[in-house]
């Protein structure tokens, strides 16, 4: 099941032009601790013999697991940046591991699902909105397997750092670390962690709330509510907070409008998307499964600009990621998707005895010639026991070598029809010829 979701994902991102890459699972502290709640849940190494002596190493000096496939990604541009065409568009699929409490979509072990575009000094807007909708179109793919449509929100944190300074407030990474948990433990909470740990006042985190809160059909319509917002709350238009905000709010409103004349409904402006990592400087995205909302966040990212440097070269970016063993949790938990049978293999090549498996094998090896998946029976037992087998791998033919002159036969095991066969020939109905994935 998740090898399927892999190579349906690989799929979409290849034919949008994203190269695969594979990075080592191991990083130096010093790349693992870039700024971000993350860095709390990092699983460092330590050698059996060194257990206990670890306080001697600095952290930056010591081994860590990846936490996520983006901070190893900025390590791999930086190196291999003489030999990469840029922009640089890859896919990744990896493990990666974080010292989380495991739950219900939540593991210390899993797949992520990875695309991003690495510019060299720079990097055009437009990408902002195509990696939303190769998202979407990856999610899309994967319905056939259980998963309800997909829907991309998305904010500009220089449309919320622009507002939260245009109101007073320095902690801007506090704010929006803090405003990020709104969905988890609701407005009345949030507002309380801003007056506690970032210093704004009542009136100042209701504002925050309210921006939050705001909604938009489309670009126009998100640039007159904020200018409504920004006006009650008494933030100046020739502010350098208000021009901050509107640079936000200008690409916030280009992602919407193009991804609407795209794929309509696919992706929609959420100002209360925040994202818990710090190194996110402008688009900022989550996507949600309609009618699943206790699933939470299955795919998120957005635009980085300082993460990845080089002296006074930077390379940023912009991506997204899909918590992908938790979308085949769902799948296989919820959705009821399974393989329709255990076995990839189409054909069952029967051995009448020990002594003509050289002939099972060459019949075999002519059919996978042809893509025709086949196995052949571990033993020559009785016919009976090496159909049974077939059955308890649902692998759907058995073949059976022609003896004394007489040709080749195929059973369907499960309709009972039997039939001559010829290696060369042969196919399997297009129902039996591949493993599949259905829904119960």
């Amino acid at each position: 099941m998740e090898q399927r979701v892999i190579d349906t994902l690989r799929e979409v991102f290849e034919l949008n032009g994203f190269l695969g890459i594979e990075t080592r699972a191991v990083e130096t502290g010093a790349s693992l601790l870039k700024k971000g709640e993350t860095s709390k849940e990092i699983y460092l190494l330590s050698r059996l013999q060194d257990v206990g002596n670890e306080s001697d190493t600095p952290i930056e000096e010591r081994l860590g697991l990846h936490f996520d496939l983006t901070v190893p990604l900025s390590r791999y541009v930086v190196e291999h940046s003489g030999d990469l065409a840029f922009p640089f568009k890859r896919w990744q699929i990896q493990k990666v591991w974080r010292g989380e409490r495991p739950q219900e979509g939540r593991f210390r072990e899993f797949v992520q699902a990875d695309i991003d575009v690495i510019g060299n000094g720079d990097l055009p807007d437009h990408y902002e909105v195509e990696l939303p909708l190769v998202m979407v179109s990856a999610l899309e793919r994967l319905r056939e397997f259980g998963l309800p449509k997909a829907t991309v929100h998305a904010n500009n944190r220089k449309l919320s750092e622009g507002f939260y300074r245009g109101l007073g407030l320095d902690d801007i990474e506090g704010v929006l670390r803090e405003i990020d948990k709104l969905d988890k433990i609701g407005a009345d909470e949030v507002a309380k962690l801003l007056v506690e740990t970032c210093g704004a006042t009542d009136a100042q985190a209701r504002a925050c709330l309210e921006l939050a809160e705001l909604t938009a059909a489309n670009g126009t319509e998100l640039a007159e509510k904020f200018d409504a917002l920004a006006a009650k709350h008494g933030i100046p238009t020739d502010s350098e907070a208000y021009a901050l905000a509107h640079e936000g709010l200008s690409t916030l409103g280009m992602i919407v409008d193009q991804a609407a004349a795209i794929r309509p409904g696919s992706v929609i402006a959420d100002l209360k998307i925040a994202r818990g990592l710090d190194y996110y400087t402008g688009s900022v995205y989550e996507t949600f499964l309609d009618g699943v909302a206790s699933l939470g966040s299955i795919c998120s990212g957005g635009r980085y600009d300082n993460l990845a440097s080089q002296g006074n070269r930077k390379y940023p970016g912009v991506g997204l990621s899909i918590g992908l063993s938790r979308l085949v949790s769902y799948m296989l938990h919820t959705a009821g998707a399974h393989a329709n049978r255990v076995s990839p293999a189409s054909v069952l090549v029967a051995v009448w005895n020990e002594s003509e498996r050289a002939e099972s094998n060459a019949i075999a090896n002519a059919l996978r010639a042809r893509g025709i998946a086949a196995d052949v029976a571990p033993t020559a037992a009785k016919l009976g026991k090496q159909i049974k087998y077939a059955d308890k791998l649902g692998i759907p033919y058995v073949w059976f070598p022609g003896q004394e002159g007489a040709g080749d036969e195929v059973k369907n095991i499960v309709s009972g029809e039997q039939n001559p066969a010829d290696r060369t020939s042969w196919e399997p109905d297009t129902v039996n010829a591949r493993q599949t994935v259905v829904i119960d």
